[in-house]
């Protein structure tokens, strides 16, 4: 019975699992926001979640934890405590939001973009002027 399991398996190994949710929580980390499939990103939330709740805390045993999650990589780390801690420091919790944006064409997976909640605008597209009409 699978009464109280919380994780999806994706028909993966327990390693190959791992593996996934790291390297989505490094996308998430690096370019503000990840399209995935729904259940990949529902997978994700949770880890990225208690992440940045223990990288919160910004001393050195929250580095280690967040370097070793973050697949030891340095500037996904650099960039959440740089750019991400100060972003979520006033935010009691729920740090990401799931958007839905409908079945992909092939297989028809619901897909979805997983996002940090207080993400700025991006300056592009706030500096482009908004085209006339005529």
């Amino acid at each position: 019975m699978r009464h109280r399991k919380n994780n999806v398996k994706f028909g993966r190994s327990k390693s190959h699992r791992e593996a996934l949710l790291a390297m989505l929580a490094v996308g998430l980390v690096k370019a503000k926001s990840v399209r995935t499939t729904l259940e990949k990103a529902k997978a994700v939330r949770p880890f990225v979640e208690k992440l940045a709740t223990s990288a919160r805390k910004a001393d050195i045993n929250a580095r280690r934890k967040v370097f070793a999650s973050l697949l030891q990589d340095e500037a996904a780390t650099k960039e959440m405590f740089d750019t991400i801690v100060p972003m979520i420091a006033n935010r009691a919790g729920g740090y990401t939001r799931i958007v839905k944006l409908g079945k992909r064409p092939h297989d028809g997976a619901e897909m979805a973009v997983i996002a940090w909640v207080d993400t700025p605008a991006p300056k592009a597209a706030a500096a482009a002027p908004a085209p006339e009409a005529k």
